[in-house]
């Protein structure tokens, strides 16, 4: 097996565990994803209020297409949304979305600033994985589009929608 394929191979790894760890943590017991019928609407409406939590959950569910038709343009919406106001797991999945131009165009410097959001206000075992990530995009830009997406995370600052 060439260097490549491991460094292919590691970084599907890296992103099917983090999507995994991601899941658990936005659609947890209690929470709409486990009662996709009588949560939906409650979520939706903390979402639109402007609960960042509920914004990452509706978007994940989006993502996945559970309890709502999968949909990335309204799951890119909902994470953007929770994203700007400094929702680590919302910066996460944001990024992975532009990284992959699911829902967004696909913006590698979009991709790197929100992942080097998360990375910095991720726990321990998610800020490792997202680093992963963050840094397999840097691969993908030249040195001034990194100069630019590392000062646009410097540069961010959250701005909390009123609920």
């Amino acid at each position: 097996m060439t260097r490549t394929t491991r460094r292919g191979m590691l970084r599907i790894a890296a992103w099917t565990a983090s999507t995994v760890l991601v899941a658990l943590a936005v659609s947890g017991p209690g929470h709409a994803a486990s009662d996709p019928t009588g949560g939906i609407a409650g979520l939706v409406r903390r979402a639109e209020r402007g609960d960042p939590q509920a914004q990452t959950r509706l978007g994940f569910l989006y993502q996945i297409g559970r309890g709502v038709p999968q949909n990335y343009v309204e799951a890119a919406r909902w994470q953007t949304r929770a994203a700007c106001q400094g929702e680590p797991r919302a910066q996460y999945l944001l990024g992975l979305l532009y990284d992959k131009g699911h829902g967004v165009p696909q913006d590698y410097v979009q991709a790197y600033m929100w992942l080097s959001l998360a990375t910095a206000s991720a726990p321990p075992g998610q800020a490792e994985i997202s680093a992963r990530i963050r840094d397999a995009v840097a691969t993908k830009l030249s040195p001034i589009a990194l100069a630019q997406a590392q000062f646009l995370a410097a540069s961010f600052r959250p701005r909390r929608e009123g609920f």
